[in-house]
């Protein structure tokens, strides 16, 4: 199933459908710890199926889904069985208003069933077999129809896994004002991060104080504001360690970091490796 891997680096080939990649896999085959860019999400047909993400494992029942974001190493026990793979381009959902901004705000790996998410697993299940046929169908517009039907998917886990937190927290009628609010803090941290930000800015921003702001912050996204901050900056540095002629302190610099020593001790703590661990892991 992986065709190309550089290190641990999957290369996806997007050879039927530009932006996207489906298999129906029954192969009996395990496959090694990997990254790529774009994201993933696996649902098993037929038998269970086991996913191990940043040494965590996920055993999916037939009809759970589980979404694997951009960039997160992962490996796939070999079980008999079968089960949908689907793959789509990380850069293509940049188009769609906060998606990157969603995607940014859930786990690293998401586990979805129907007990833990009555209200949307049935729907993300449905959307995964039209996903399925249409791929290998020779329907008019079917990568549109592709497209549309992820974007579906993405907009009821997004709404399900992050504006819940601000739900609970205010009424319904600040509801959609904060959200709009946190959406757009996000969007600017993912453009500034290797900029000095300071939690003071970010409140000002969303016309918060510091306090108020922090706590909405953390419901919002799962994290607080500096770790938030960091792994954004860590996913830059991931960028710039592919290319061998930058230098590690040049990567801790570029990405925002004030000495060489606190990235990559927020390196190891985010990556569970080091810097130069996970360049050489990409050039083997």
């Amino acid at each position: 199933m992986i065709e190309t891997l550089n290190g641990i680096k999957e290369t996806v080939n997007f050879k039927q459908i530009k932006g996207f990649m489906l298999y129906d896999n029954t192969d009996y085959e395990a496959y090694p710890a990997h990254w790529h860019t774009p994201i993933e999400i696996l649902m098993p047909l037929k038998n269970s199926y086991e996913i191990i993400c940043k040494k965590e494992s996920y055993v999916l029942q037939e009809g759970d889904l589980l979404l694997i974001n951009s960039g997160v190493i992962h490996s796939l026990s070999a079980t008999e069985g079968e089960r949908l793979i689907f793959q789509a381009d990380f850069p293509m959902l940049h188009n769609v208003a906060d998606i990157e901004s969603m995607l940014s705000n859930i786990p690293q790996a998401l586990l979805i069933t129907e007990e833990n998410a009555p209200d949307i697993h049935d729907r993300l299940r449905q959307l995964m077999l039209d996903i399925y046929r249409e791929y290998f169908s020779d329907s008019f517009l079917a990568s549109a129809s592709i497209y549309a039907k992820l974007i579906e998917m993405l907009v009821l886990i997004g709404r399900k896994y992050t504006g819940d937190r601000i739900k609970s927290d205010v009424t319904y009628t600040k509801q959609k004002e904060y959200t709009a609010k946190f959406i757009y803090v996000c969007q600017y941290i993912q453009d500034h991060c290797t900029e000095d930000l300071s939690l003071d800015y970010a409140a000002s921003l969303a016309g918060f104080s510091k306090y108020h702001f922090t706590r909405l912050f953390k419901n919002f996204t799962g994290n607080s504001f500096y770790k938030y901050l960091n792994k954004k900056r860590i996913e830059h540095a991931e960028k710039l360690l592919v290319d061998p002629e930058i230098s590690i302190t040049e990567v801790a610099l570029q990405s925002g970091f004030s000495s060489l020593s606190a990235f990559i001790r927020m390196f190891k703590i985010i990556k569970d490796c080091t810097p130069t661990e996970f360049r050489s892991m990409y050039e083997d």
